[in-house]
């Protein structure tokens, strides 16, 4: 059974006081060490970025509008026949 001391002690494993993520800023490991550091609203902040609009071809812009009507469509069925039964 390994005690704590030597779980600290093994080779490529970092002291628990170690600030290497600090030095380490500039590349994507260190900021995503120091984001896991931030409290929740920082958290929030500092990930929420806008995503842009994808580029859809004509054919997809179609079809997710046809998928739109349907779904307005079977929710007026569904509303219909809900209060229909009530009567």
């Amino acid at each position: 059974m390994k005690t704590t001391a030597s779980v600290r002690e093994q080779p490529g494993r970092e002291p628990a006081g170690s600030d290497r993520g600090a030095q380490g800023a500039a590349g994507a490991d260190g900021e995503d060490e120091l984001i896991m550091h931030l409290e929740r609203d920082q958290f929030v902040a500092a990930t929420s970025r806008p995503v842009p609009r994808a580029k859809l071809s004509h054919r997809s812009v179609l079809a997710l509008w046809g998928l739109r009507v349907f779904a307005v469509m079977v929710s007026a069925m569904v509303v219909y026949t809900f209060i229909a039964q009530l009567r």
